[in-house]
């Protein structure tokens, strides 16, 4: 009555919301159907066998830990209609190497990198205003943030604590990253 399911994968019953992917599905690479416009609260989570999902432009809204421990994942697009980023959306994924925040995102919640061990870069624009404690705690890889705001745009930020390798990492001013 609420719910459907398309191969395998939990829908609520007009597919506009993705509510669980099934972790023991061995696909390398899914392609969220264009309908879907809310990715729900761990939807992803622990999905270790997908390396790359597509996320399309319909979505403005990602859930709580929604790709948390897809140690495998190393492509993801986020579309232009999200806003914010919740916490921990994508912690512990240790293969994810770079990201691009798209424009229009102005907070990054907490532990939303935890522990990305491969993130060495990451690309931020200058509408994130926030980023919540510990977003990213031990991504000891991360080498370049490329931010298209000024050195004192950044200065305005809020950076919680438990960002040091953010802090240090360095900072390219006024770019989009697509030079990277």
């Amino acid at each position: 009555e609420y719910y459907t399911s398309l191969d395998g994968i939990l829908y609520n019953k007009n597919k506009t919301k993705l509510v669980c992917y099934p972790a023991g599905k061995n696909q390398s690479s899914f392609v969220i159907p264009s309908d879907v416009i809310i990715i729900g609260d761990g939807a992803f989570a622990g999905c270790n066998s997908l390396t790359s999902i597509t996320i399309p432009t319909s979505v403005t809204s990602i859930g709580i830990s929604a790709f948390s421990s897809c140690s495998l994942l190393t492509n993801i697009t986020i579309p232009d209609k999200v806003t914010s980023i919740g916490d921990r959306t994508f912690s512990d994924c240790s293969s994810l190497v770079n990201i691009t925040i798209p424009d229009g995102v102005t907070s990054i919640g907490a532990f939303v990198f935890l522990r990305c061990s491969s993130l060495i870069s990451i690309t931020i624009p200058e509408s994130v205003t926030t980023i919540g404690d510990n977003a990213f705690y031990d991504c000891k890889s991360l080498k370049t943030v490329y931010y298209s705001g000024t050195e004192e745009q950044k200065e305005k930020l809020n950076i919680a604590t438990g960002n040091d390798c953010f802090k240090n990492a360095k900072w390219v001013y006024n770019s989009s990253g697509k030079e990277n």
